[in-house]
């Protein structure tokens, strides 16, 4: 999976006012009991959920904290496990839903869970590399309460696709987010520092000039092949996975984010996510992340990935 879908906070720099995916949102379900269990049990409410459906990519990014690449496949979790998880968090207060991987738009059936999880009144926003989108693809992305995401890394073909690991790759993403602003699609991308000589400050430009207006940046995290000289650690982290959020990943554990998934905290196969939000173990992971929280690269300290200004 490329970088920012790791679950790292930044500052958006936009010249316009982005649209709060919250107000956009398309008619709601009213959570059950569950919800009101969650805050009497003073459980922080989860509002946002990433589903890594897939651990399947055409790249083979040098920094992707999930390892995913063209040997990966789609896990345990079945559309209908996938399905269970979307109702489940509809009843829990649940607002947002990303759709990470590997690459999403590799699993078959990406275009029907983004239709569920709109029919129980969540919003979707798809995490893609945007070297492939299909015709049907792009109907589904352009359906109301979905927006897209992606990694960007400089403007110049060979350093990107050098961080790629494939040929082509370069333009087949800024082909795709070029069709992503002629439709009107809800577009955020995510500059990523992996290398010093990099041109991250050129790409930033290149992307307003194709009518980005979300772009954030972030630095390299050393998880998975990200790994440069420590193992992964709190302090690669944002310091505030798992309040308010959660990941589940391609065999059904539960991570605080996909970044941290060496911390588990539960599995959908084997409970709901109800049980898993109220257990002790999410409540230690949260002290544990907190206590070593990275205080100098996010200074203000508030990672809240259901809002515009977090990637993923």
């Amino acid at each position: 999976m490329n970088q920012p879908s790791r679950g790292a906070c930044y500052p958006v720099d936009s010249d316009s006012n982005p649209c709060n995916p919250i107000q956009c949102s398309p008619q709601r379900h009213q959570p059950n009991e569950n919800k009101a269990l969650l805050q009497d049990q003073n459980m922080a409410m989860v509002s946002f959920l990433w589903l890594e459906i897939t651990g399947k990519c055409q790249l083979e990014c040098v920094h992707c904290y999930a390892e995913s690449g063209p040997s990966g496949t789609h896990g345990t979790m079945a559309r209908s496990d996938w399905e269970r998880v979307l109702d489940q968090a509809r009843d829990l207060g649940v607002k947002m839903v990303q759709f990470i991987g590997g690459e999403p738009t590799l699993h078959p059936d990406l275009a029907a869970l983004i239709n569920h999880a709109l029919r129980q009144g969540l919003l979707v926003e798809v995490f893609s590399n945007l070297t492939h989108v299909s015709p049907s693809l792009w109907e589904v992305f352009s359906q109301p309460g979905v927006r897209l995401a992606t990694s960007y890394y400089t403007d110049d073909p060979d350093q990107h696709e050098k961080i790629t690991q494939r040929r082509g790759s370069y333009a087949h993403t800024k082909a795709n987010i070029i069709e992503a602003v002629r439709r009107s699609i809800s577009l955020r991308v995510g500059l990523i520092n992996v290398d010093d000589d990099q041109r991250v400050e050129q790409a930033r430009s290149e992307l307003k000039a194709l009518g980005v207006q979300e772009i954030g940046m972030d630095r390299l995290r050393q998880v998975g092949r990200g790994i440069r000289n420590q193992q992964p650690n709190i302090s690669q982290l944002c310091g505030s996975c798992g309040g308010g959020s959660i990941a589940i990943l391609p065999d059904g554990t539960v991570s605080p984010c996909p970044i941290s998934r060496w911390i588990t905290i539960g599995n959908v196969h084997e409970e709901q996510l109800f049980s898993i939000l109220t257990s002790q173990k999410i409540a230690r992971s949260r002290n544990e992340i907190r206590a070593g929280r990275d205080y100098d690269y996010f200074p203000n300290n508030d990672c809240q990935p259901r809002e515009e200004k977090c990637f993923p």
